[in-house]
């Protein structure tokens, strides 16, 4: 790649291009095992009262095992090459093995969220044409109901505690009686098996498949909340160059450990989660620990200083959460063995960064990704300390630029307001079955490059830095003819010592006289008024970005990942109108 401005803010070390392997994502496995057979790869389990933690460990040769076992018994059960498998499980070990199973099988990973309803995984399971499922069994009904109304021939169903260490699964499995649960019977049931028989009679190593690193190995449905969701295709190629990136970005801090552990708390059907954690851990050799519930705070605090996690990837509200915990403030945790600590999905506020490496010692490293682009595409340098307030520099072999907000288009100078345009390697070769959708986001340039519109509306420095402003379908059209940016206001409110969390909008949501309208949530135990909080901005604001409009709430609606979903919001406005 030719030298680019930003360049310069690399840490020593840090390449600007990489040399990207020819053989499929899988690989990484298997050559990890080659290295640390031995070596946990895979921590899953809980804690225990009285007893403690409690966790179930596969090593790297255990799960190089599970994986050849579920790629044979997919071929053994007809799986073709681009075949898809939908993966309808929280973070747990049958995650993992039926995700690197299905690529190195040849198939198409298809992750669906356990939060779907059946009638969204029909949605999901019809688009896809997935025709295999591995399947929690708690949420087999769902798929069970709907099955004859989708392409599915196979499904796999597992038990969340079939990986969980022996004292655990007693427990758990005493728990769920009382709560009432029972067991799944799939007697008589032609289509559905238990995924132990499923690997069972599986032989030791699947049948060999040509498979190009541009084939496509995954398809992470996105824009759910925006529109009809749609399926990113992420190649072989894609899914394999962030890890790589990431990997070279911590190197040059010259804190990497030859072993580090991974907190999995991130729901693995994320691009984020199964970029910046999962094919990241196991490219590096890392031990990951999986939390199957990532907003239960206590579960994930108590495997923090358990397993003395260094590497922690996750979200603005997850480090606030932190921040604002009686027990960290406490001490009753050890947090400081974090060394890398991600922060994406959403903009960071200045404040909870601030606040977190008060408390912990460890800095956030805000980055800044996309489903589109598998996903990481910018990052604050982690040694020399990147600049607060902005996602960074593009990574390696990752192009960026701002084009104009009307027509994107014209290249625009340096501290102009514009659309965030990426190209790299990491960037999906389109949406699947979706050739209108793909043309809108995908477009050839002058140049002859293929550039990603990621529809975030950014500037960049004189030396290349980006700072996200908003996206360009939230902006408020204020009245006094002025545009004003949600990230503006919730910046300001987020400096308010009583608010927790909150999300700015504009109101009425379609008309193009907009007010700001903010939903906010207090920190326990304190109270406020609508006028406190407007008084607190007219202080810090320019007029015209001073709300009109305040509503209290006990919590703010957020995605499985923890993002704030500010689009459910401005449906709630709209059907009040």
């Amino acid at each position: 790649m030719e030298p680019r401005i930003w360049h310069q803010s690399y840490d020593p070390g840090v390449p600007t291009s990489l040399d990207y392997p020819t053989q499929p994502i899988d690989v990484f496995l298997t050559q990890t095992t080659q290295k640390y057979p031995d070596r946990a790869a895979l921590l899953f389990g809980g804690m225990v009262p009285l007893v403690g933690e409690q966790h179930s460990t596969l090593t790297y040769q255990q799960l190089e095992t599970l994986v050849n076992r579920f790629a044979a018994g997919l071929q053994q059960h007809g799986l073709q090459k681009g075949d898809r498998v939908a993966i309808y499980l929280p973070n747990c070990p049958q995650f993992v093995i039926a995700y690197y199973g299905t690529l190195r099988a040849g198939g198409i990973v298809v992750p669906c969220n356990p939060l779907y309803t059946a009638r969204e995984v029909e949605q999901q399971l019809q688009d896809s044409g997935a025709t295999f499922a591995v399947v929690l069994s708690m949420l087999y009904p769902n798929v069970k109901k709907i099955a004859a109304n989708t392409p599915l021939k196979q499904i796999i169903v597992t038990n969340i505690k079939e990986y969980f260490p022996s004292v655990l699964k007693v427990l758990f499995t005493v728990a769920m009686e009382k709560k009432g649960g029972h067991r799944i019977n799939l007697t008589g049931e032609a289509q559905a098996m238990w995924f132990q028989e499923f690997l069972a009679p599986a032989t030791a190593l699947p049948q060999r498949v040509a498979i190009d690193i541009y084939d496509t190995g995954a398809l992470m449905y996105t824009g759910g909340t925006t529109g009809v969701p749609k399926g990113a295709q992420l190649t072989h190629r894609n899914l394999m160059v962030n890890p790589m990136q990431a990997l070279s970005w911590m190197e040059g801090t010259g804190a990497l450990a030859n072993h580090e552990i991974m907190l999995t708390a991130l729901p693995l059907i994320h691009s984020y989660s199964m970029g910046a954690c999962m094919n990241l851990s196991i490219f590096g050799g890392f031990s990951q620990v999986l939390i199957p519930n990532g907003r239960d705070l206590k579960h994930v605090l108590k495997s923090i200083d358990a397993h003395r996690v260094t590497i922690l990837p996750s979200v603005p509200a997850f480090y606030n959460a932190i921040n604002n915990n009686a027990d960290v403030k406490a001490g009753k945790y050890a947090l400081r063995s974090i060394k890398f600590c991600f922060s994406a999905a959403s903009a960071l506020p200045l404040e909870v960064q601030t606040a977190f490496k008060e408390l912990t010692g460890s800095r956030l490293i805000e980055l800044y990704g996309l489903t589109e682009a598998s996903p990481a595409v910018t990052a604050n340098p982690m040694k020399n300390g990147g600049r607060s307030g902005t996602i960074g520099v593009a990574l390696a072999d990752t192009d960026a630029k701002i084009v104009d907000l009307q027509m994107e288009e014209t290249t625009l100078a340096p501290n102009q307001t514009g659309i965030l345009c990426i190209n790299g390697p990491q960037v999906m070769k389109g949406y699947w079955r979706m050739p209108t959708e793909t043309a809108n986001v995908l477009r050839t340039h002058a140049d002859g490059k293929v550039w990603l519109h990621t529809g975030d509306v950014a500037e960049m420095s004189d030396d290349g830095y980006i700072r996200i402003v908003d996206r360009k379908k939230d902006v408020i059209l204020g009245s006094s003819g002025f545009n004003v940016y949600p990230r503006d206001i919730e910046e300001r409110l987020y400096e308010h010592p009583k608010i927790l969390e909150a999300v700015a909008i504009g109101v009425p949501p379609s008309s193009p006289n907009q007010r700001a309208k903010v939903f906010v949530v207090l920190k326990k135990g304190e109270t406020a008024t609508a006028e406190e909080i407007i008084a607190w901005c007219r202080e810090g604001l320019a007029h015209y970005k001073v709300p009109k409009y305040v509503e209290f709430r006990a919590e703010l609606p957020k995605t499985m990942v923890g993002k704030v979903l500010r689009r459910a919001l401005v449906v709630e406005e709209e059907q009040r109108n």
